[in-house]
């Protein structure tokens, strides 16, 4: 038999390759794959990511383990994903933050739009716009109107520099055209004590993390931030049903990977999650933490992280928060 020839060589070599490339991709995942999450444990993110975690497990039949990796602007988080092979195994959840991160910080060591590739978006959430609900501040309009008769004396509560909630208050200083004092706090438990000390007269934080004093009927949730009524308070106003034009905040988290990630385990990824987020029982314990759950393909994520980091530049800039 004579020997093959240099270009039947390359020729069959190629063709194998080829043949391999669709195995390769149908067994995705092989091994565990690990989603890394720039939050400490126990949060709303966290909860969600291990909602969305054991149910992809079980939809492809391998294990997805949620890792904490928690550090200002989501560095650390980042750095550990992107020094991590570029293969489909380690994902990254990124956020509403890591989009007011972008113009937030003086230097990322990271570009989301650069380093990573979009996958789907997991859920979205509004944020609530309570006050304690002894006082006389009932509704959106009556905030605004205190707002406007006294500039400067009305205080709202939010929790740290530069979050979704706090810039989701400056916000709503520019939209509104009012004044009021964002008077800053390091955690949401603190935030209640000052709105039920009268320290602040209207706070703005998530549905999860007011859930238990609404539920007591310690505050009043008077309007919910998003565009269309919250799923989790559907009976609660909008900000903009309120009187405020325009006003629209929605933050959000989805999953991404490192750019150079294979398209066919992306696709596949994309495929599993809009299963998966379609499912009743998800979509039930992702309600509770009021997260609309909800996939989306990854041009969508992919151009809502770089709406919204024009979007809280823009707001940054107008509340002359210093760069971190």
């Amino acid at each position: 038999m004579r020997p093959l020839r240099p270009l039947m060589l390359l020729a069959t070599v190629t063709v194998a390759s080829l043949a391999l490339a669709p195995a390769k991709a149908q067994t995705y995942p092989d091994r565990p794959v690990r989603i890394v999450l720039p939050f400490g444990a126990g949060g709303v993110a966290d909860i969600t990511a291990r909602i969305v975690a054991d149910a992809l497990g079980q939809r492809l039949n391998q294990r997805f383990v949620v890792e904490n990796t928690p550090g200002a602007g989501g560095i650390a988080a980042a750095r550990a994903v992107l020094s991590s092979p570029a293969d489909g195994y380690t994902l990254a959840m990124l956020t509403n933050g890591t989009a007011i991160s972008v113009p937030l910080f003086k230097s990322l060591p990271f570009n989301p739009l650069k380093d990573f590739v979009p996958i789907s978006s997991l859920g979205y959430f509004d944020f609530v716009v309570g006050t304690n609900a002894t006082s006389s501040y009932k509704s959106m309009g009556d905030i605004l109107k205190a707002a406007r008769e006294n500039p400067g004396k009305l205080n709202v509560g939010t929790i740290n520099v530069g979050s979704s909630q706090n810039l989701s208050a400056e916000l709503l200083k520019s939209v509104a055209n009012i004044n009021f004092t964002v008077v800053p706090y390091r955690a949401t438990p603190e935030v209640l004590v000052g709105l039920l000390r009268d320290d602040v007269q209207v706070m703005i934080d998530n549905y999860a993390a007011m859930k238990s004093a609404l539920a007591d009927k310690k505050i009043l949730a008077v309007a919910t931030t998003g565009k269309t009524r919250s799923v989790a308070l559907p009976k609660v106003p909008t900000v903009e049903e309120g009187g405020v034009k325009g006003y629209d905040v929605v933050s959000w988290n989805a999953l991404f990977a490192p750019a150079g990630t294979p398209p066919e385990a992306v696709n596949k990824l994309n495929e599993a999650l809009r299963a998966v987020l379609a499912d009743e029982s998800v979509k039930k314990r992702a309600l509770d933490l009021g997260i609309e759950a909800k996939a989306s393909t990854p041009q969508e994520i992919g151009a809502r992280l770089k709406g919204d980091i024009e979007k809280w530049g823009k707001v940054i800039e107008r509340a002359n928060i210093p760069k971190q």
